[in-house]
Formats: C-alpha cells, sequence, structure tokens
C-alpha cells in the first residue's frame, strides 16, 4: 500500500496535529499575560494555516484518504468552537457577545447534523463561496480577539476590530445556514 492512501500522510498528520495543539492554545489563552496572548495568536494562526493547507496538499498530490475526510471538517469545526468557548471563558467575549457564539455554535451542529441525516441518502450539500468567506472573516475575526488588547501595540482597537469582524461573520452565518437548510428541504420533507 502506498504511503499516501494510508492513514499516515502530511494532511492528515496536519490536522491530527491542529487537534492536538488545543490544550496548548487554550492554556495560552487562560494566561492573563502579553506574551501568552502572543504565543496563542502564533498558535491560533498555525492552526488556521495548516486548516488550509491540509486540504490543499491532500488535494494537489492525491493523499485524500476516508480518514481524512471524516476526520477534518470534523477537527476544523473543534478547532473553532474550542477557540469560541475559550474567549467566552477568558471573558474576552461577554455579556451581549455570547450570542454570536450560540448562533455560529447552533449553525455548526445543525449543519453538521443535516450532512450526517442526508449522508446515507447520498445526498451532499456543497459548500457555496458564501461559506468560505464566512469561515475566512470568522478566522480572522478570532485571531483580532485571541490576541486581545496585547495585539493595541501593532494595531490599535485589536477587539474591537475583532468584535466587528465577528458580528460580520455571524450574519454570514445565518445566511449561509438558511441557504443549506433551504437547498436540503425538499430531502427533509
Amino acid at each position: 500500500m502506498r504511503l499516501q492512501k494510508t492513514m499516515l500522510n502530511i494532511p492528515n498528520g496536519m490536522t491530527v496535529a491542529r487537534l492536538a495543539s488545543l490544550p496548548f492554545l487554550v492554556g495560552l489563552m487562560m494566561v492573563d499575560a502579553t506574551w501568552a496572548a502572543w504565543c496563542a495568536l502564533i498558535l491560533y494562526t498555525l492552526g488556521c494555516v495548516t486548516d488550509w493547507l491540509d486540504g490543499y496538499i491532500a488535494r494537489r498530490y492525491n493523499m485524500m484518504t476516508p480518514f481524512g475526510q471524516f476526520l477534518d471538517p470534523i477537527a476544523d469545526k473543534i478547532f473553532i468552537l474550542t477557540v469560541l468557548i475559550a474567549l467566552v471563558a477568558n471573558g474576552r467575549l461577554d455579556g451581549i457577545w455570547i450570542l454570536p457564539v450560540i448562533l455560529i455554535l447552533t449553525r455548526e451542529f445543525l449543519i453538521s447534523g443535516l450532512r450526517e441525516f442526508l449522508g446515507p441518502k447520498n445526498i451532499t450539500i456543497p459548500v457555496t463561496y458564501l461559506a468560505k468567506w464566512k469561515t475566512t472573516i470568522q478566522m480572522i475575526a478570532l485571531g483580532f480577539l485571541v490576541v486581545g488588547d496585547a495585539g493595541n501595540i501593532l494595531l490599535p482597537h485589536t477587539v474591537t476590530i475583532g468584535l466587528i469582524g465577528l458580528t460580520l461573520a455571524t450574519i454570514l452565518t445565518i445566511i449561509t445556514g438558511f441557504e443549506y437548510i433551504k437547498a436540503s428541504w425538499s430531502h427533509l420533507s
């Protein structure tokens, strides 16, 4: 068996590493120190880059595996949702700002459940360009929130920029969630 057709390949390793980095990322996010905020941002950024890179390498070099096709989308959701929960836990998202977290969590579980329900029926819901933009904006916004006020050294109002980005990502989350439900409605009714 060739290496790229096994579970042990570079893209799958990146996906597993992204999940394995989460305890360290969350730990850094809980430390109230400038150095920890910057280290958390670096680790978060590496996670975001590998989110894109593992899929690119798998497709480009024909290294796609059933394990990777199963794990990658789940790992992406776990990564983002863990960061959102950590932002609530460390107080960067509180009060009304918990609402976007709830909306994003709800949409992700709803669409994952929808895909799981439709999968055995051989019905797929393709990812839209708007959903890709949502993910991109969400990742950038979360980066600003991960570094928090420590980022003001380079860019004033870092948290405010992150909150604006999170608001935009939440709006796109709601729109794309409705689009997915609308596209699959005939299979549900």
